[in-house]
């Protein structure tokens, strides 16, 4: 196996490990990386004004991408696309960081996740 496709494919199992830990695992729990002073995603959400609809919407979203990313692994044609509409997603999560004035280690995470589906794109 070529180093490429190993960076490639330990990238799509890091962003979809991240993505669920924190839209499954964490979604109720406070993190220092929430928006604002949010304890939870509800919250978090709230603090950047935007409607409950919309953190339904992204969640989705999230979870869904997160899980083509690793059918992809399998499935090399749906790398770019769910790699591409998660960055995506990132620039949108570092918006909301910025709106609401958080410091910059708030948004480490974002910018993490945007760097290796830019990454995935690239590499695919």
């Amino acid at each position: 196996m070529e180093i490429t496709l190993i960076i490639s494919i330990a990238a799509k199992i890091i962003i979809a490990a991240g993505i669920y830990n924190v839209w499954l695992l964490r979604f109720n729990k406070a993190t220092p990386y929430r928006g604002g002073n949010a304890k939870s995603m509800e919250e978090e959400f709230a603090a950047y004004g935007l409607p409950p609809v919309m953190m339904k919407i992204v969640g989705f979203l999230k979870i869904a991408l997160a899980t083509v990313l690793l059918l992809s692994i399998w499935s090399p044609a749906l790398a770019v696309p769910a790699a591409g509409g998660m960055a995506l997603l990132m620039v949108g999560a570092l918006l909301m960081h910025v709106k609401v004035s958080d410091p910059v280690n708030k948004s480490v995470p974002a910018l993490a996740m945007l760097g290796l589906s830019l990454l995935v794109v690239f590499l695919n």
